[in-house]
């Protein structure tokens, strides 16, 4: 019998310990826009699915599929959205400004005459040791979508300070072909984020600390270091290495708060029908001393 009992002890143990960790992670509706998700109940992000709009801003700027706001774990907020310097930044965003479908040119980055739009949700999943948001999306002009989108987010628990999301980003022509690229000159378009309002910001990058803003210099990865209304904070973005282009992308790196991988940057890639392009980007965030 005290074997049975022992047995039975360890097994309710064994359950309780795969409840707690799959507990870890929770999505809750943050609105009827907006999906947030929670780790251990503190907030991870918010994942915006409708069409945005502050309070106060024209209407041109609405916009949706982005995160915002992003936290650090010790509960730093450290995105903006609507920033009065640049109204069309918005959090953690992936989006081009030179886009050219059926012979005309659009802005997606600046909300100009396409616009990304939420389709269906394909996962919302919070196993064990992990949580997986994947979305579907389309670029649209009017009603016609000219760009398939699938955004996979993997986000993994928070140690030492620190929280691992990944993107997986995959974009398709829909039925003609689609060219972006970055903004002429400077080059960005892309992954990138925008940054919340904050005091003492250091940028990094594999080179050390960078004390001028840049455009289209290649780095492996870029971070931004700063206290968030008194939390120091920061958060780095990591380009794959199985991205496409040869060699490390360029970046923009801005000290009043952005930094963004400029993927293709100057160049222009066209999206085919069939043939997605796959972007990955690893993003930490973090807590500091």
């Amino acid at each position: 019998m005290r074997g049975h009992a022992a047995v039975a002890l360890l097994l309710l143990a064994v359950l309780m310990g795969v409840a707690r960790a799959e507990s870890r992670f929770a999505f809750r509706d943050a609105s009827p826009d907006s999906l947030e998700l929670l780790e251990n109940g503190q907030p991870v992000f918010v994942y915006n699915h409708g069409m945005i709009l502050r309070e106060g801003v024209d209407e041109k700027f609405r916009r949706s599929s982005y995160l915002h706001p992003v936290y650090a774990p010790n509960g730093a907020l450290l995105t903006d959205d609507f920033p009065k310097d640049h109204r069309h930044h918005r959090g953690i965003c992936w989006s081009w400004p030179d886009v050219q479908f059926l012979g005309k040119t659009y802005d997606v980055w600046a909300v100009e005459g396409m616009h990304q739009r939420f389709v269906t949700w394909r996962k919302r999943e919070t196993a064990a040791g992990k949580a997986v948001l994947s979305v579907e999306n389309g670029w649209f002009v009017g009603d016609r979508k000219a760009v398939r989108e699938f955004v996979e987010i993997t986000v993994h628990p928070s140690k030492g300070g620190r929280r691992v999301m990944d993107f997986d980003l995959r974009f398709e022509a829909v039925d003609e072909p689609v060219r972006i690229a970055g903004r002429e000159i400077k080059g960005y378009g892309g992954f990138g984020v925008r940054f919340a309002p904050r005091d003492g910001t250091v940028i990094r990058t594999e080179k050390g600390i960078e004390a001028k803003d840049s455009d289209m210099i290649p780095h492996p990865w870029a971070e931004l270091e700063a206290a968030f209304a008194g939390k120091r904070a920061g958060m780095r973005i990591e380009d794959a290495p199985e991205n496409p282009g040869d060699g490390p992308v360029g970046w923009c790196l801005r000290h009043y708060g952005y930094l963004a991988a400029n993927y293709p940057g100057l160049s222009a890639v066209t999206l085919e029908p069939g043939h997605p392009l796959r972007l990955r980007y690893r993003v930490t965030v973090f807590s500091a001393t």
